[in-house]
């Protein structure tokens, strides 16, 4: 099971809490250390100097015994290392020559040691002092080690710890939630994202979000809008196929009409397969999930041969509609795939073909530009004024729906122009004016490798 947030946010304060009282208690441990030597070590040469002003005044050795105590122990060494005097001392004493502070005193005239005692459990300071006769005057303290001052103070010590460790587990709590708390509320208001986000580091999530939510909207809105056109669409041709279907089987139709009306089933089925077929493209080329799902297959196609293809296609029906259709240019190599292309080119020439005028013109022009090569199909028909001209390629948007009516157009034709350009990452555009006619160009640009 995954982690919440704020869980998230809370353990990780937690912890982070937790070490800084760890790093702190081991600073603070240093820091006292050092300063209680400093400090020992301090006191220990103000007392021996002090001793080794009086040490020339004083007529024996065992006149040292007054300046020591049961806390200081006082020690006088020759210069070869012998105990003169130790104040402390029930037996005889070894060599102190090996000693550092001794070493340090000789040489340069003081010297200072610290030496643990693992078995009594506390520390040793030393610090030594040359005289001028040559002897090293020593004084020593015994102190509690650093881990037996904590050996008594660890009830506090932990029951320190155990508070701090209680408020940080609160504070994470309440600070977490305090954070989290805003980001939750965003989804509530997702419809107004923007305006409820509480940190910098989020909004381009937020923008994110935004228009994944307008994407969404839109896809939701062409859906429902394509469904309605599509439910329309066949719905006309069914209901003629089953007015007259209807009127032969009850034996209403006159045996005159019979072959009259079997025309007109067939004309509403053709043009009932025609929509289907436009639909299950469009299909095939603008899946859910943003991928194709046609198999196109790319290779190098010569753009003019696909022009002259469709110009050599749709001769008969320009023919016609009384419209003079041509191809020319020069050759263009794309990487494409030829099926579709054929489709593309056939599409914009039916168009141009269908909304232009008796006597009109429709050319095909292939060409290589220095951004890539292009198609473009020009026409000298009705022309598309200013308005729409952003919608046509929109699903079953007709300028004029009478006249697509009675040209037989399905409404699709432009849309699947539009969705196989995408598919070759080629460009789109459109030039028009009304009563002049129509220019619709297809740019490949070439593909990087």
């Amino acid at each position: 099971m995954k982690q919440s947030m704020e869980e998230k946010i809370s353990y990780r304060l937690l912890i982070i809490g937790l070490l800084s009282m760890l790093v702190t208690a081991i600073v603070c441990t240093a820091m006292f250390h050092r300063a209680l030597t400093k400090q020992v070590l301090h006191d220990l040469s103000i007392n021996a100097k002090d001793i080794a002003a009086a040490y020339p005044l004083l007529p024996e050795l065992s006149d040292l015994s007054q300046f020591g105590g049961e806390d200081i122990r006082l020690t006088l060494i020759a210069s070869d290392g012998t105990v003169l005097y130790e104040n402390q001392a029930g037996e005889e004493l070894e060599n102190h020559l090996s000693r550092p502070e001794i070493q340090s005193a000789l040489d340069s005239g003081e010297g200072w040691d610290e030496r643990t005692s693992a078995s009594m459990g506390y520390n040793t300071y030393y610090y030594a002092i040359r005289l001028e006769d040559g002897n090293v005057l020593r004084v020593a303290l015994d102190a509690q080690d650093i881990s037996s001052n904590y050996n008594d103070m660890l009830p506090m010590i932990v029951i320190s710890c155990i508070v701090i460790l209680a408020l940080s587990a609160v504070l994470s709590i309440l600070l977490t939630r305090r954070l989290v708390r805003p980001i939750e509320s965003m989804a509530d208001n997702l419809d107004d994202i923007s305006n409820h986000v509480p940190y910098r580091e989020l909004e381009p999530f937020a923008r994110a979000i935004q228009i994944d939510q307008q994407s969404r909207k839109s896809s939701e809105r062409l859906r429902r809008e394509f469904t309605a056109n599509v439910s329309h669409e066949l719905k006309t041709p069914l209901t003629s196929i089953s007015g007259y279907a209807e009127l032969i089987q009850t034996g209403m139709a006159k045996p005159d009409d019979v072959k009259d009306f079997a025309a007109k089933i067939r004309k509403e089925s053709s043009r009932l397969l025609i929509l289907i077929g436009d639909i299950i493209k469009l299909s095939e080329l603008d899946s859910a999930d943003g991928e194709p799902q046609v198999a196109a297959h790319f290779e190098q196609v010569d753009l003019m041969d696909v022009a002259k293809e469709c110009v050599s296609d749709l001769q008969l029906t320009a023919q016609k509609s009384y419209v003079t259709i041509l191809a020319q240019g020069s050759s263009a190599l794309v990487q494409a795939d030829r099926g579709l292309l054929v489709e593309l080119c056939t599409n914009l020439c039916d168009n141009a073909i269908r909304y232009n005028r008796a006597g009109g013109k429709v050319t095909v022009i292939v060409e290589n530009n220095p951004e890539g090569a292009s198609l473009t199909v020009q026409d000298t028909g009705i022309g598309i004024p200013a308005k729409h001209q952003q919608r046509v390629f929109e699903r079953f948007y007709r300028v004029d729906k009478s006249r697509s009516k009675a040209t037989g157009g399905t409404g699709l034709g432009l849309a699947i122009v539009k969705h196989i350009a995408m598919l070759h990452g080629a460009k789109l555009t459109l030039e028009s004016e009304e009563g002049k006619g129509t220019t619709i160009r297809v740019l490949f640009v070439p593909r990087k490798t």
